[in-house]
């Protein structure tokens, strides 16, 4: 009867490290795909990302088309 005691203790505390784990790791992953897909929107738009920003990659003013719009629908926000 111990050994079935100790199974489920361990079970439980299984349970609670993978649910402290998870509730630790998703914002992480969550974090990184909306970089990820700013990222992507800029290089798609032929821009370079440099110092967490888009920036034309030629170096002039021009203003990189789609690059908003892609961003706003990689987040989830509607227009």
């Amino acid at each position: 009867m111990k050994e079935a005691a100790g199974e489920a203790n361990l079970t439980v505390v299984a349970i609670i490290l993978i649910g402290v784990i998870v509730a630790v790791v998703t914002p992480l992953i969550n974090s990184l795909m909306k970089s990820t897909a700013e990222r992507t929107c800029c290089t798609d738009a032929g821009g370079v990302w440099k110092g967490n920003s888009c920036q034309p990659a030629t170096g002039s003013s021009e203003t990189l088309e789609g690059y908003d719009d892609c961003v706003k629908n990689a987040k989830g926000e509607k227009e």
